[in-house]
């Protein structure tokens, strides 16, 4: 272990992440909040304003992968650096887009779907991170960290941006999300480093306590240089298809992106045409998820990281996970029967609290099966969870159109519980990589 005393420095690096996470979901969750002053100016039926949301999700899928290649490429630090540029420029290019031309539809959607492609390295790079800084059994705390992003850049859209959206409109949230990325984008840049080794202020003492938990002891790792090779890169496309733990995690994260971005993209327009809660009540309940997103991603990255240490991976990852997910659909389903919009709002809430239980779950995993390639696999695995958000923008509005707004809730719930069952098959103890 490090002396006592000594600065950790992989500690205040996924603090940084977290801020870093903050943001990602800052620019992405923006939409949400001006969607009714967007869809308003625009025009847009609800079928279409699933549209322009979807368009990030299908951008935000489609690159999962190759974001997972290139963070293993030239490392997290430059990948996340690049990101943050990338998705501030195209967070200010939505507000340019005309009002009163044909093409405007269509318009929002190209750069949505291009800020999506900026934004789907952001995660496998942090993975990448965490396999190369954290060691086993601080995976999940470290996972736990940097999701809690999440809930807190989530929180802050709607204290902020109705504020900035009522006196200055919804063009100036943009612009300041735009700007608090390119801020932390260089800080980030600034502290971070791609490994422990090449880190001015990582004492010999962390370097040797991260080096020694790096991997599950006794399993052979091949790093990104051995793979130069095309027998080797085909072996390793060979074993990833073969494993059937990585077609269990993203099967399940796809129920998991399912449920989650009926949160991101709707739970406001819901509260406000469903429940008939003003815009200044349906701000606050709108932070209820998210709250609870951040509270419970910390509480599930304490939670993974104990049972794994004290009952082993199978424990720690994949029971706490499929736990947490059949419990996310029991809140959905009661919840979104309830007649007082307020106690649907806590339980709903809650819901998405449970399903965040399993999130350091998810990522933690792929770092403990894959090493050096946790940045690809966890962009596979992602790409899951990103396609259920591309179909939930989709089909929420269509369901809830044709069959009451009760029915999404329903189709999210039984997901869920699919998704828990899919923990069963996963083996948190045998490596991608042999």
């Amino acid at each position: 272990m490090p002396k006592t005393g000594s600065i950790q420095v992989r500690f205040v690096l996924v603090i940084w992440l977290f801020l870093l996470s903050a943001v990602a979901f800052l620019d992405r969750t923006n939409l949400l909040i001006a969607a009714i002053s967007l869809r308003s100016e625009y025009q847009l039926s609800y079928v279409q304003l699933g549209r322009v949301f979807s368009a990030f999700s299908a951008g935000y899928a489609i690159f999962q992968v190759p974001g997972g290649w290139l963070a293993g490429r030239i490392g997290p630090r430059r990948l996340l650096a690049l990101g943050l540029v990338w998705w501030g420029l195209f967070t200010v290019l939505t507000t340019s887009v005309p009002i009163h031309i044909k093409e405007a539809l269509a318009l929002l959607v190209a750069v949505r779907f291009t800020l999506g492609v900026g934004e789907a390295v952001v995660y496998p790079a942090s993975n990448q991170f965490v396999a190369r800084w954290f060691p086993v059994q601080e995976r999940g705390i470290a996972n736990g960290w940097i999701f809690a992003g999440v809930g807190a850049g989530s929180i802050l859209a709607p204290l902020l941006l109705p504020w900035i959206i009522a006196h200055h409109g919804w063009r100036a949230s943009f612009w300041f999300s735009a700007i608090v990325g390119f801020v932390a984008g260089g800080g980030w840049y600034l502290i971070a480093r791609d490994t422990p080794q090449e880190h001015p202020f990582a004492s010999p003492e962390e370097v040797a306590h991260i080096q020694e938990g790096l991997t599950l002891k006794g399993v052979p790792v091949v790093s990104a240089a051995e793979l130069d090779s095309g027998r080797e890169a085909r072996s390793l496309w060979l074993s990833i298809a073969r494993s059937s733990s990585i077609w269990a995690i993203t099967f399940s994260y796809f129920t998991y992106g399912y449920v989650a971005w009926i949160f991101f993209t709707w739970f406001y327009t819901y509260l406000v045409e469903v429940r008939h809660l003003d815009l200044k009540v349906s701000a606050r309940y709108t932070m209820l998820p998210f709250i609870a997103m951040t509270v419970c991603c910390l509480l599930g990255g304490v939670l993974n990281d104990w049972g794994a240490r004290r009952y082993g991976l199978r424990v720690g990852r994949c029971a706490l996970a499929s736990a947490s997910l059949l419990l996310t659909g029991a809140f959905l389903v009661f919840g979104s029967t309830l007649h007082s919009a307020q106690s649907a709002s806590i339980v709903l809430a809650a819901s998405v609290g449970a399903l965040y239980l399993s999130q350091s779950s998810y990522w933690s995993i792929t770092a403990d099966i894959a090493g050096t390639h946790a940045g690809l696999v966890s962009g596979i695995m992602n790409m899951g969870a990103q396609i259920g958000g591309f179909v939930t923008a989709l089909l929420t509005p269509v369901i809830a159109g044709r069959f009451g707004w009760n029915v999404p809730f329903f189709v999210a719930a039984a997901l869920a519980t699919l998704g828990g069952l899919a923990w069963l098959l996963v083996n948190p103890t045998r490596r991608v990589v042999s």
